[in-house]
């Protein structure tokens, strides 16, 4: 499925960003972990030097449920993220799937810890996340298909959308939460 969506850091405080988002239908809160894994023989499953995942392998642990995806990120012509391609399948078991990987060869790259606070219009899910060791984020995803060539369209709406929502927030990142993680540890 394509993922159409805008990531930005938040200044303002967990208290004002929620009382921003209660007017939108509310879907509870959720704390996930995210493990990202790469593999030493595979470069396109590896960081480059800019510490960007052009593909990622992540395992998911949500609510008592495991879901392992692949993820392939599109960037335009000046090296901004536009979109992803997401295949996310459910998984029976944790410790199973781990080890499954690890004897493939795969290892863990970064494991980000995270509370979503999550709400949604009849256009887009907007989650405010609390991510372990890197702060607040606000991340605003188009519910619905969107064609190619509406992919720019769509994401100056979402970006309207963010601008009216009263919130102060940093520029777009053009990296994910994984991105950020493997930065600061640099």
């Amino acid at each position: 499925m394509k993922e159409i969506e805008i990531l930005v850091k938040l200044k303002d405080s967990k208290e004002k960003t929620l009382q921003a988002l209660k007017q939108f239908t509310s879907h509870g809160v959720k704390s996930i972990l995210d493990i990202y894994f790469y593999d030493p023989l595979r470069t396109e499953l590896q960081p480059d030097t800019n510490m960007r995942l052009r593909n990622c392998l992540r395992l998911r642990k949500k609510e008592g449920k495991f879901y392992l995806a692949y993820k392939i990120d599109y960037f335009d012509n000046d090296d901004q993220w536009t979109y992803s391609d997401e295949h996310e399948t459910s998984v029976g078991d944790f410790e199973t799937i781990m080890n499954i990987l690890k004897n493939l060869g795969f290892r863990e790259l970064v494991r980000i810890d995270n509370k979503k606070y999550t709400f949604s219009t009849p256009e887009y899910e907007i989650v405010f996340e609390d991510v372990q060791n890197l702060g607040f984020f606000l991340e605003v995803e188009k519910l619905h298909k969107v064609a190619d060539n509406k992919v720019a369209k769509t994401k100056q709406e979402i970006r309207q959308f963010i601008q009216e929502l009263g919130l102060h927030v940093d520029e777009e990142l053009n990296a994910g939460k994984p991105e950020l993680m493997l930065k600061q540890k640099k």
